[in-house]
């Protein structure tokens, strides 16, 4: 059953690129969409910033023609009605400046709790990290929609978020542009149910689902060049515009390891039938190749607007403020080969995900430790696929692991990468 407009989000993690992106899709949404609740990690500057441009909407032509009485006041207004601050340690002085109706609240547990509130329609899962695993987790167990921009929540434990969303009927949409391209092609097909179904296994005439890759800065490097790699050289990403993790990811291609993982969960996929490859232009978001050898892909720009619109709005597609494909404009598409030995990440993942158990949640944490230590200056950029594989090769692998298990292995992890790091082994 389709959720009826408007819809009340759950922002999680609004100071990042995917929340910021967000409160644009929901600003121009005429009304559709409403922030209901906002959370940031630490930076209450940046959250103050947000509600004050929020603020400047307050009487705009879409918000004054709602029903007044249809939704709580604070929403109506265009400010959420809460706003959660996870780092309880974090400098709560900014927060001085926020407007009285709007409650504060502090911690990952209200955050767990308040997105299972009823008042909550959509829940945009866009922490980074394994951070936004419970969160993620606690929506799916009070059977929500969740946007699923936090691909580390499948990648840690995607049979159990995925056991836990048929038990309690929530559903994941999925945000990353990749998937959202797989989605929308297996919709196309009307490969299950009715036009509001997500599309379900199984996938007997599909030879190949085919995600696409940048390549970020160094699709072209020599290996030699690789050993020389710089932060800055890593963050110089030429097509996206994402946080440090991501884009660190996205130039090991660690980000397409982990993709596939998810892509494995989501849709319920036999490894054999994932793969990736190079796209520079960044245009072609995934691909679906039948068994006939006939061909589907979703093209957009690089714009996460349109896939974060429509993970809040599914299945409905309205007016957009992304970018769109000038098609009296000449273009070209180029597609590469994946060199193994320059990004040794996508086999990895590709292992992982046939793999499953505890894997998912040891390369996961391995590859954020590993690119802490990158962006500190104490580990090479050629050494972050390494120590995850190292990490992986020496863990008590468990096929059907509880979710305090994977919690567990995720402190593990953490500390005997930093030991690994430290002693350069």
């Amino acid at each position: 059953m389709s959720l009826p407009f408007p819809r009340r989000v759950a922002i999680l993690g609004s100071s990042g690129s995917i929340g910021r992106s967000a409160l644009e899709v929901i600003a121009a949404s005429e009304g559709r969409l409403q922030v209901a609740m906002m959370s940031i990690n630490r930076r209450a500057d940046i959250l103050v910033e947000q509600l004050q441009q929020m603020r400047l909407r307050l009487v705009s032509d879409q918000l004054r023609s709602l029903e007044k009485d249809a939704l709580p006041s604070q929403v109506i207004s265009g400010l959420p009605q809460c706003v959660i601050m996870t780092d309880e340690w974090a400098d709560r002085t900014p927060l001085k400046e926020l407007p009285p109706e709007v409650e504060v609240r502090f911690g990952q547990d209200a955050l767990c709790e308040y997105v299972q509130r009823n008042d909550i329609d959509v829940v945009l899962s866009a922490i980074v990290g394994s951070a936004g695993f419970r969160s993620t987790w606690a929506a799916i167990e009070a059977g929500k929609t969740v946007a699923l921009a936090n691909k580390e929540s499948l990648v840690m434990g995607g049979p159990l978020l995925g056991e836990l969303a048929r038990k309690t009927g929530g559903t994941l949409i999925p945000v990353d542009s990749e998937h959202s391209a797989i989605m929308q092609c297996l919709r196309a097909r009307k490969m299950s149910g009715g036009p509001e179904s997500l599309p379900s296994p199984p996938y007997d005439e599909i030879s190949r689902i085919i995600l696409t890759a940048s390549g970020g800065p160094f699709r072209t490097w020599s290996l030699d060049d690789l050993a020389k790699v710089t932060i800055d050289d890593a963050l110089a990403h030429p097509t996206w515009n994402m946080g440090k993790k991501i884009t660190v990811d996205s130039a090991t291609l660690m980000n397409k390891a982990l993709e596939l993982i998810e892509a494995r969960w989501l849709f319920g996929l036999p490894v054999e039938k994932l793969t990736a490859v190079l796209h520079p232009q960044s245009i072609v978001h995934s691909l679906i190749e039948f068994i006939d050898g006939s061909v589907m892909a979703q093209m957009s720009p690089p714009d996460m607007q349109l896939p974060i619109q429509l993970a809040l709005c599914f299945p409905e597609r309205f007016d957009s403020p992304a970018r769109r494909i000038d098609w009296m404009q000449k273009m070209h598409l180029e597609f590469f080969p994946i060199d193994p030995q320059r990004f040794p990440a996508l086999e990895l993942g590709l292992e992982v995900a046939a793999a499953g158990g505890t894997a998912g949640a040891v390369l996961n944490a391995a590859n954020e430790t590993a690119v802490e230590a990158f962006l500190a200056n104490r580990l090479p950029f050629t050494e972050i696929t390494t120590i995850c594989r190292t990490v992986l090769k020496n863990h008590n692998f468990e096929s059907h692991p509880t979710l305090e298990r994977l919690f567990e292995l995720d402190e593990w992890t953490r500390k005997e990468a930093e030991k690994r790091i430290e002693s350069g082994k």
